[in-house]
């Protein structure tokens, strides 16, 4: 009879945590301004400073 060893499973990492501003999407609503008393007309995505584009928080 042969005996067979169990395999040895590695723990996984832990899940990392999302980025706060942009909710783990690593884009954030950009207000677009025009002419010069610098008027709001829209809005665009623009890349999350927090996380830049990661969407993960950061482990400091």
């Amino acid at each position: 009879m042969v005996s067979v060893a169990a395999k040895k499973t590695s723990p996984r990492p832990p899940a990392a945590k999302q980025c706060g501003p942009c909710k783990g999407t690593g884009e954030v609503p950009v207000s677009v301004h025009v002419g010069r008393k610098r008027r709001v007309v829209g809005q665009q995505t623009g890349l999350c400073l927090g996380c830049l584009g990661t969407g993960e928080a950061a482990t400091d």
